[in-house]
């Protein structure tokens, strides 16, 4: 027969397969989900924010506000209060709720942000890294080349991501769906360095046939960077032989370059978009009838006295 086991260790089995229970979270029916919870949460906010910018005389549509809230998710203000007090008593399961609803609002503010930028013709500001894509409008743009359609510009003000040093391309592919116009109407496209002390890098060319056109400056010894602007010109010729002008594809590309291995540049030299130009170092000969002179190589005061008494 086999011998219980005391009492006292019965007791302890007993604890250690109900603490897993006791540990799990109980929650009222009447509590929302964590995921119904998370969308409300962010509905509230979005609308006590929008609340918030209301006047004084306005304060009675702040209440309407929250309202909408609950009724767009079928909830009360009772069922939202009462779920509010659950997870007030529970603030683990309350922060971890949070770390998603802040996530929302700032993917949500973000996309506004960039939104109104392009509405007003502004830039957002750029990322850091070495080679970043700091273009921040439509990357397809259609001109007609009639008055209020004929010109795309944009201007990008540097911030702390750019360097003194920094290099700018850019890319924008030309197409024309209703055949190339003639050279006297060829688009302009254009690009300027501005910098501090209002000094201009500057590049202008002529499209004459479709494909991918770019601009590369790069900054020098001018000092730091204060603006990047261009513009992309097209004027249609006569009503009769209206050529339209596509472009897609653009980027401006921010490339770092090392300060301590860049080299000084003529600031109005233009990069190809492939490689650096190779300058080749041009000699002068000498007159054939004139006869090579020939300095020895002096070894000693003496030698140089005696060739400063021959002169």
């Amino acid at each position: 027969m086999t011998e219980r086991p005391p009492r006292i260790i019965r007791y302890f089995l007993v604890l250690l397969l109900c603490m897993p229970a006791a540990c799990k979270v109980e929650r009222p029916r009447t509590v929302l989900s964590d995921a119904a919870m998370e969308q409300v949460l962010y509905d509230y906010h979005i609308a006590k924010a929008m609340a918030d910018e209301l006047g004084v005389d306005d304060n009675y549509k702040k209440v309407l506000y929250a309202d909408y809230v609950f009724h767009k998710h079928g909830i009360t203000r009772a069922d939202f209060d009462s779920s509010m007090v659950w997870y007030s008593r529970h603030p683990d399961v309350m922060a971890a709720l949070y770390v998603n609803v802040n996530k929302q609002l700032k993917s949500t503010r973000d996309a506004i942000n960039k939104q109104l930028a392009m509405r007003d013709g502004k830039a957002l500001g750029s990322l850091p890294g070495d080679s970043v894509d700091i273009w921040s409008w439509q990357r397809i743009q259609r001109i007609t080349g009639m008055r209020l359609n004929n010109t795309v510009a944009f201007s990008f003000p540097s911030d702390s991501n750019f360097h003194p040093t920094d290099t700018l391309r850019w890319s924008v592919r030309f197409r024309f769906p209703n055949g190339v116009p003639d050279s006297a109407y060829a688009p302009v496209m254009a690009m300027q360095l501005v910098y501090q002390n209002d000094n201009l890098v500057d590049s202008l060319l002529r499209v004459y046939r479709p494909g991918m056109e770019r601009i590369t400056l790069t900054s020098d010894t001018l000092g730091e960077i204060k603006e990047v602007r261009g513009f992309i010109y097209y004027a249609s010729p006569p009503a009769d032989k209206i050529r339209l002008l596509m472009t897609d594809t653009i980027s401006l590309v921010r490339y770092h370059v090392p300060e301590k291995s860049s080299t000084p540049t003529d600031s109005t030299q233009i990069i190809p978009a492939d490689s650096l130009p190779v300058v080749k170092k041009e000699t002068t000969p000498a007159p054939k009838n004139q006869p090579e002179r020939r300095i020895p190589l002096l070894k000693s005061n003496a030698d140089r006295q005696e060739l400063k008494s021959a002169e």
